[in-house]
């Protein structure tokens, strides 16, 4: 508890963090004057494949829940993904959203609005945990994944795809191609996530009378492919699908369920429609404002 405490230190700067995004933030920027359909396509691939496959499958649903069984090869296969997003390594990343669910709007959660809005969105990152632990805090947290080499050869690796994809780009297309194939869709996506952390716990509808603050939303649902239904997922952490209603696009959970189809996942685990049903008797759908 101490060493948790110790990390969520919010008078420490993390300056390589910090010094990295204002680098990526005004990259965003410089891509602006490069437009091109092909480089927004490009984008928008690479960010599927880290959003999606790599931090809403891979790191969130699979490895940090364990909502579904898949081999090891494709484990570590969304795992690389995860590091095309620039959010750390996936060992890090579990154990911040572990300790996130284990006290959840309490003082030791890395990044709950309670203690301010900019602080839960963005600040956490430049003065608090900055995904960075102790390995003695991630071996608490995260002993599965500590005991498996090639995730600790991921995790202290994780900059390397994202290195050597922009050099691919910038061979390809040159700065343009790196600008949005690595600075802006990085950028986009990390402020995407993070409104997983403050918009979702501040505003929305909540389904489901959980202890904390978490809400339903739909627009963080859309930039998060799925992962902004959080009050579905706050009352149910392991469920592998998050959007419990029709209308509730969840893009992730079709990408598990096409792993399914091919023979790549099982032991799926879901929220029955029992339990979705007894929520109704909270007031399905409550408005937080």
């Amino acid at each position: 508890m101490q060493n948790i405490r110790r990390a969520l230190n919010k008078d420490k700067i993390q300056w390589n963090t910090t010094i990295f995004m204002i680098i990526f933030h005004l990259g965003t920027l410089c891509a602006l004057y490069f437009f091109s359909w092909k480089w927004l396509a490009i984008s928008i691939l690479l960010n599927w494949i880290g959003g999606s496959l790599g931090i809403g499958i891979g790191f969130h649903r699979l490895m940090t829940h364990r909502g579904f069984q898949t081999p090891k090869i494709v484990e570590y296969f969304l795992a690389v993904c995860g590091t095309f997003a620039l959010q750390g390594g996936p060992i890090n990343w579990v154990v911040t959203h572990r300790i996130h669910h284990a006290f959840t709007e309490g003082p030791n959660d890395p990044h709950s609005p309670r203690d301010g809005k900019w602080w839960a969105h963005m600040e956490w990152i430049l003065r608090g945990t900055a995904q960075q632990h102790s390995e003695k805090v991630m071996r608490r947290y995260a002993p599965d994944l500590m005991k498996d080499p090639v995730h600790v050869w991921i995790n202290r690796l994780y900059f390397v795809p994202l290195t050597v994809s922009g050099i691919v780009l910038f061979l390809i297309g040159g700065l343009p191609a790196v600008l949005w194939g690595a600075f802006l869709r990085v950028t986009l996506g990390l402020h995407a996530t993070w409104l997983v952390n403050s918009a979702t716990h501040l505003w929305g509808n909540r389904r489901f009378a959980t202890s904390d603050d978490s809400t339903n939303n739909w627009w963080v649902a859309l930039l998060t492919f799925g992962e902004g239904w959080h009050n579905n997922h706050h009352a149910y952490p392991t469920a592998a699908r998050h959007g419990l209603k029709w209308y509730e696009i969840d893009i992730n959970w079709w990408g598990i369920t096409a792993l399914k189809m091919m023979g790549l996942a099982k032991s799926i685990k879901l929220v029955s429609k029992e339990q979705i049903d007894a929520s109704d008797e909270y007031g399905a759908l409550r408005k937080v404002a």
